[in-house]
């Protein structure tokens, strides 16, 4: 029966780390709109996140979705940061409201954060941390890391300004996967940064896990949820394989005979899943799994989750203010992209003006759809604004509800138990933007 359920939902459909996604966004906000909205969101004193993305990586996972720019000359670090410094005075000067709104959560991104040595990383973020407020009883300082090119320097830096969370890219432990994805990363690389990390006093370490990986089988999915679970990192991420080779080339590398199919798919995730609920783990969210003393999980028992574009977080804002080229910021008026181009980025800075390339400007309507989303994404329950909607979505969802995975009760959508991998396929009822107009090309990797 779930390999019939998985035919029949595994069709394209967003991620919904935003609403509207990123193809649907029309209404570009001019800059005073941006600034204004983040000034007027920020007065709110809801506090706010941080985002800044480091684009470099010295060699390319053939996997990856990210914006990246391949590498190996550490030259480029100084005049990054720089770029990164001009931007964060550029909006100091016209948002003074980010120097006294409580900073609650910085994250480090890429790329590969720790292309950049210790010492940038401090030249990075010191002038930053001095100027702002932190909130101090909430903080979190979070870094993702590629622990072949991550070592204790690095760490240790990041300790000295308050860092307590480090995200470790892993993706499978199994040679000959690692090898196709062209990311050779032995267990004991892993295992000794975690070990580092816990001695300087981070106090959540987390694995980035991945499945529908070329050559991946059950067995030796099984031996990497098993090596993940005897490592104990506090946070595991076990995202799925986004195929979208028409965005990132090189995964037209990877042959359709070496990729498991719908079914062969999920049964990884399930292998795994498995393993992770036996150790003690459990399963917030979609796609992530948290010790039940970690913050995750804690926020998602009391009912406080928030899921942005850096993913499922603990720390609930307004704002998430991206820094650096690519990176996307959102409020709850708008969302805002900086240029995708590094040079264009770099001109855009030394002509003293944000450098943006695109976002979207929410209509009312939008605003409700995004609440909806966000709510189902985390509690997996969300109430119907109105009768009418309720029975629009027991129309739309009827074949959800007769196969058992989702339940209306009263005015509320439930998502049930069997019905967690498909919450995808859920939330596309709320997506308005969607339902209006269907994508004539391909735009969004597989539901399951």
């Amino acid at each position: 029966m779930i390999k019939d359920l998985l035919a029949k939902y595994d069709v394209p459909a967003p991620r919904y780390t935003s609403y509207p996604t990123v193809p649907y966004w029309e209404t570009n906000p001019t800059r005073d709109q941006w600034i204004s909205h983040l000034k007027a969101t920020l007065k709110e004193n809801n506090g706010w996140s941080l985002y800044l993305h480091i684009p470099f990586c010295e060699s390319l996972c053939t996997f990856c979705g990210c914006n990246t720019i391949i590498t190996k000359d550490h030259k480029k670090e100084t005049p990054y940061v720089d770029m990164l410094l001009k931007e964060w005075q550029l909006y100091l000067e016209q948002v003074p409201e980010l120097k006294t709104a409580p900073l609650k959560h910085i994250h480090l991104g890429g790329g590969t954060p720790t292309f950049l040595s210790a010492d940038a990383l401090l030249q990075l973020l010191r002038p930053i941390m001095a100027q702002v407020t932190l909130d101090t009883e909430h903080f979190e300082g979070s870094i993702e890391v590629d622990p072949r090119r991550t070592n204790a320097e690095q760490l240790k830096a990041l300790r000295t300004l308050g860092f307590n969370r480090v995200s470790m890219g892993v993706q499978d432990f199994n040679p000959e996967v690692q090898r196709l994805v062209n990311r050779i990363q032995p267990l004991e690389i892993t295992e000794k940064l975690s070990n580092a990390a816990r001695e300087l006093g981070y106090t959540s370490v987390n694995f980035d896990l991945i499945y529908g990986l070329a050559k991946q089988t059950p067995e030796s999915i099984r031996e990497t949820a098993e090596a993940t679970v005897r490592l104990r990192p506090d946070r595991i991420a076990l995202y799925s394989f986004a195929l979208v080779p028409w965005i990132k080339p090189a995964q037209r590398l990877f042959k359709d005979e070496d990729l498991p199919k719908a079914a062969e798919k999920r049964e990884l995730y399930e292998i795994a899943r498995g393993i992770l609920l036996n150790a003690g783990y459990v399963e917030v969210g979609m796609d992530h799994f948290a010790l039940k003393t970690d913050n995750l999980s804690i926020a998602m028992n009391e009912k406080r989750l928030h899921r942005n574009f850096m993913g499922y977080t603990d720390q609930r804002t307004d704002v998430l203010l991206g820094l650096g080229v690519s990176s996307i910021s959102e409020t709850p008026y708008s969302f805002h992209q900086n240029e995708k181009v590094l040079p264009l980025y770099e001109a855009s800075l030394n002509n003293g003006v944000i450098p943006t390339l695109r976002g979207h400007v929410l209509t009312e309507e939008d605003q409700i759809r995004r609440r909806q989303i966000l709510k189902l994404m985390t509690e997996f329950e969300v109430e119907f604004l109105s009768e009418e909607q309720k029975n629009q979505g027991a129309e739309f969802l009827a074949e959800m509800i007769k196969d058992g995975l989702v339940k209306i009760e009263g005015r509320k959508l439930i998502v049930l138990e069997p019905g967690r991998p498909f919450l995808r396929n859920a939330c596309v009822f709320f997506d308005e933007r969607l339902k209006l107009k269907q994508p004539q090309t391909r735009i969004f990797s597989q539901s399951i």
